[in-house]
């Protein structure tokens, strides 16, 4: 008697996700689409941008392909037409899966997506064109910033109005993130535009502005929809509840609460208020209290389960951008340490730091969030595990050895920064003024022509070198991942009901993926 209605109820929750999905497959397939294209674009970029550190003349005489545009293209490319714009997709499926509600006027999102990536190319193209504002990551001009800003906030208002219509009324964990992206990030966007684009502050202040909005367009934006996707996927994956509840929501709450007053860090010894430098340090520390929530409920959840690591594809990346989070989190909040910061500020060791954070644990996220949404949109499973398998791979072992070299090559880089610098007021502390100052200055002369600036630059060349090999790595991934998703939106992809594995499932042994 009552196998029956758990049957209908099973059937019944079936057919509601049959259309969620189909009434957002359109916009979100087409920014998972775009996504892809642009994280090809920005990988070309990014391999020609790191080539040109050690090779500065190759393509020099090309005004577009120099370093000085290249560059920031790389970085606006990434930040705005790959990341964001797979987080979007990721963000309106999570929403309307977990409000239990179809998204309505689906035709509406897909124009927003197309504001969106108008925005980017209209953004990139001034960059390479020599028309770039020359603020990390404000380089594109205003008028695309608005095309970006239109189609963030006609996403947002939809998102926001299928949350206000769902079905489901608990408010699950993912949801708080998500909401809390929805709702920061045009505010930072549009502040920051407004200080840095529209009316420049100029001065000390701008530097304040930018590091403000450069470092919470991380922590604000792409931080919270990375841990939204973990929360949901690692549950759904291996069958089982987060292990705690009020551990999610003690790390949102201490994440929204200290997270925004980071990134002044940054101007450690730049003119700027001390106090200034000193809250954001303090607040700095204070994200250990989110990142160690979030890193034990992730981990609790996952105990007993990391077995399936070997077969799945979607828990290896959610795991690996978990992973990386609270290894980049930690690092992070040391490195805002005066004593720490000030040897290792301008090396390639910061250079290092961003791609574990940026790559590591959200773009490593959202690989793992695409291989599960995009086959319940398309009703098409993935065509090789092979593929997967080279994707993960180069990936996975190119960002490690990026992040090695660069964090050892940037180690090395700045000490031997600081050590030409020799410090006169460490040598008067030492020894009193005027032995301090005889003691300084005749081993400056004992130093000179020993330690110059120029040496420092050509010892970095290896580590250079070795960043421009794990980038071809990484982008031979890529490569990889782009053929699987071309593949299933080009309607040939397997259809066989259960997942492409990468291996076999010891609870279901007779689910085998070659």
């Amino acid at each position: 008697m009552t196998a029956a209605p758990r049957e209908d109820d099973a059937a019944r929750r079936a057919r509601l996700r049959r259309l969620i999905d189909r009434s957002c497959r359109v916009p979100c397939l087409a920014l998972f689409a775009a996504s892809v294209v642009w994280l090809i674009i920005g990988t070309l970029l990014a391999v020609l941008a790191s080539f040109k550190l050690h090779e500065p003349g190759f393509l020099a005489e090309v005004a577009p392909l120099t370093f000085g545009r290249v560059r920031p293209a790389h970085l606006n490319v990434v930040v705005y037409g790959w990341a964001s714009t797979a987080g979007l997709g990721v963000l309106l499926w999570m929403v309307c899966r977990l409000s239990r509600a179809p998204l309505r006027w689906p035709g509406v999102v897909l124009a927003a997506a197309g504001l969106w990536n108008a925005g980017v190319l209209l953004g990139t193209g001034a960059i390479l064109a020599g028309h770039g504002q020359s603020i990390e990551w404000i380089e594109f001009p205003p008028a695309a910033a608005m095309l970006l800003f239109a189609g963030f906030a006609l996403t947002a208002i939809w998102a926001a109005m299928t949350f206000a219509v769902r079905r489901e009324r608990h408010v699950y964990v993912s949801q708080w993130y998500l909401l809390g992206a929805i709702f920061w990030f045009p505010w930072l966007f549009a502040v920051a535009y407004l200080l840095l684009g529209l009316a420049p502050v100029g001065g000390v202040t701008e530097a304040a502005v930018n590091w403000w909005y450069g470092h919470n367009v991380l922590g604000v934006w792409f931080t919270p929809v990375g841990l939204a996707a973990i929360y949901y996927l690692l549950p759904k994956v291996i069958g089982r509840p987060v292990y705690s509840y009020h551990l999610s929501l003690l790390g949102f709450w201490t994440l929204a609460l200290f997270y925004n007053w980071a990134g002044m860090h940054h101007l450690i010894g730049g003119p700027v208020p001390a106090w200034l430098v000193t809250v954001s340090i303090v607040a700095s520390m204070m994200m250990f209290i989110p990142v160690t929530t979030v890193a034990i409920n992730h981990h609790m959840t996952m105990k007993g389960h990391f077995y399936m690591l070997r077969w799945s594809p979607v828990l290896r990346f959610v795991v690996f951008g978990g992973m990386c989070y609270t290894l980049v989190s930690v690092q992070g909040s040391l490195l805002s340490l005066r004593v720490i910061n000030e040897p290792f500020h301008f090396s390639h060791n910061t250079v290092g730091h961003a791609h574990l954070g940026m790559y590591g644990f959200f773009t490593m996220t959202m690989f793992g969030a695409m291989y599960y949404i995009i086959p319940r949109l398309t009703g098409r499973e993935w065509a090789s595990a092979g593929l997967i398998r080279i994707h993960f791979w180069c990936v996975g072992l190119g960002l490690l050895l990026m992040v090695v070299a660069l964090t050892l090559g940037g180690k090395i880089q700045g000490l031997e920064m600081n050590q030409a610098q020799a410090p006169l007021a460490q040598y008067v502390g030492e020894h009193g003024l005027i032995d301090g100052v005889r003691t300084f200055f005749a081993e400056m002369e004992a130093r000179s022509g020993q330690v110059e600036f120029l040496e420092i630059v050509r010892g970095t060349m290896p580590w250079l070198q070795l960043r421009t090999l794990s980038g071809m790595l990484i982008f031979v991934g890529h490569i990889a991942f782009a053929v699987l998703v071309a593949i299933n939106l080009a309607g040939r992809g397997s259809v066989r009901p259960g997942p492409t594995l990468l291996g076999r499932n010891p609870l279901h042994p007779q689910e085998v993926r070659a």
